[in-house]
């Protein structure tokens, strides 16, 4: 697959799924916006990425939205392909003091930045006949564990969005889809304030959570985002892709008499 001189923007592109995501895209000649809070990873991404356009910003915040998707045009005059992958855990108990706190402040990074991205983005990608992929969760297809409703939430959400938005965008001949992982190595649990030890047991967890007894790692769900980016999935719009290891196929075994 070659993107030669697509413009790329991969938010959440300082560690995981989004810098596995933008590094992959450079190498097939693309000029990619890496978007991230954290200015010294995604310094360390960009290193492996040519020489992309490096954007610190916080996708919550309307005016960090806007400056990436202008920045991105000032750089490179056009937008070719978004990657919505930035995104955010926090638990908490629908009865907890602080559910709406950590509601808000899940959908606001996972849900209403995306909408506020493509909302930005759309006219330049009408010009352009790009598309957009969207990183969800096999968590908006199925209720995974307790006080997640948020992240749950938001994740089913955004399936939802993205098929109402291809919709709508078919016509102007963009595409819209959206990858659903299931457990894959990244940073995310670290970043919600487990221990290693604690990181460590929740991925055996979630390994014993698949049917084929494994996690993924960042780069094979790139892999896909790159073929739905691209022109072999030209027929393909508004819909989801799982890559989770046969997580929602798993049989939990009854309890013997």
């Amino acid at each position: 697959m070659s993107f030669q001189d697509k413009v790329v923007i991969v938010t959440g592109g300082s560690s995981g799924i989004g810098a596995a995501t933008a590094i992959k895209f450079a190498e097939e000649g693309a000029k990619v916006a890496i978007v991230g809070r954290n200015k010294s990873k995604l310094d360390n991404v960009a290193k492996q990425c040519g020489n992309p356009l490096v954007i610190v910003a916080d996708v919550s915040k309307d005016a960090d939205v806007k400056r990436i998707i202008d920045e991105t045009l000032k750089k490179f005059g056009k937008l070719d392909i978004l990657i919505n992958n930035a995104g955010i855990g926090q638990s908490a108990n629908i009865q907890a003091d602080n559910a709406m706190a950590v509601f808000d402040t899940v959908m606001s990074t996972n849900l209403r930045s995306v909408v506020y991205l493509t909302h930005l983005a759309a006219p330049h990608l009408v010009k352009t006949k790009g598309n957009i992929v969207n990183i969800s969760s096999i968590a908006g297809l199925r209720a995974l564990a307790k006080d997640t409703f948020s992240y749950s939430t938001s994740k089913a959400g955004l399936d939802h969005f993205t098929r109402a938005v291809a919709q709508e965008l078919a016509e102007s001949g963009v595409r819209v889809n959206v990858v659903n992982p299931g457990p894959v190595r990244t940073d995310i649990i670290g970043n919600m304030g487990a221990t290693a030890e604690m990181e460590e047991a929740i991925f055996k967890y979630m390994q014993g959570m698949t049917a084929l007894d494994r996690i993924s790692v960042p780069e094979e769900i790139a892999d896909l985002i790159l073929f739905l980016a691209s022109d072999k999935a030209k027929a393909i719009t508004g819909s989801s892709f799982v890559s989770d290891n046969g997580a929602l196929l798993k049989v939990v075994d009854r309890p013997k008499n």
